[in-house]
Order: C-alpha cells, then structure tokens, then sequence
C-alpha cells in the first residue's frame, strides 16, 4: 500500500525504483536530523547557566523528579530515563519538560519555572559517572 502510494509520486518508476527512491528520502532526512541535533546549543559548561546544583538537588526532589528518573538520574527502568550525568542541552531540557512527547505530564513555566530548571539541570550535571564496569573484578 505504502509503495503504491510513493508511485503516485514517482510515476514510471519501478518497485526497486521506489524502493531507492525511498531510501534516499530517508537517509535525506536523518541528515537532516542530525545536523539539527548536532547544531543544538550545546552542553553548558558547569557555572555557565547561572544555575545552582545544590539548590537544584533540592528541587529535584521538591518536583518529584526522582520518582520517575531516580535519586541520582539514572532512570526509573520503564518509568523515566536516565537524564543524568550528562543532561541534554538546557533548552532542549526546558523544551521537553513543557511540551513533553511521552508519559510525562508537562511542567508549565507556572508549576516549574525556568531558573528552577537551570538550577536542576546544574544538578544534573554535577552528578558523577558511574564506574566503569571494567573496574569491577566480579564482571571481568
């Protein structure tokens, strides 16, 4: 059904035809994709917001955000991911915690306001890395 409708579009061509054509189209746009990722604002470096972490430990809890994404931001396993040590850029953060695309429920500038997510993502960004598993003698 899909390739009938890509015929339409692309009259003449054959099956594989329209089968190239629409990978080309799809590899087209995760280019696309990924330059808009890549030119994203990116990571703040620590101090560069404005932002408080130990002010934003305490909001993280405040709001509950552990209860989904964990004390440490590791993820909640099917309730939340992980969102830390290394957050997504602040206005990407700002962004989803508004308008969010899956279960979470949204946090207008109202409920959250924008300095308390920039004193979270702080927090989101002092947290430490995990060790690597290669550190551990009982998973070697």
């Amino acid at each position: 059904m899909r390739w009938r409708a890509l015929g339409c579009l692309l009259p003449g061509l054959t099956r594989v035809g329209r089968i190239a054509a629409s990978a080309a189209i799809g590899i087209g746009l995760c280019a696309i994709g990924a330059e808009v990722f890549l030119s994203a604002e990116t990571p703040a470096r620590s101090g560069d917001t404005g932002g408080n972490a130990d002010t934003g430990r305490r909001l993280y809890d405040k709001y509950g955000c552990y209860e989904c994404h964990g004390y440490e931001g590791q993820g909640g396993g099917s309730a939340g991911p992980r969102i830390g040590p290394d957050p997504i850029p602040l206005s990407a953060l700002i962004t989803y915690v508004r308008e969010p695309s899956r279960e979470m429920p949204p946090y207008s500038d109202k409920v959250v306001s924008d300095k308390d997510l920039t004193d979270i993502y702080e927090f989101l960004k002092s947290l430490p890395h995990p060790p690597a598993a290669s550190s551990n003698p009982l998973l070697r």
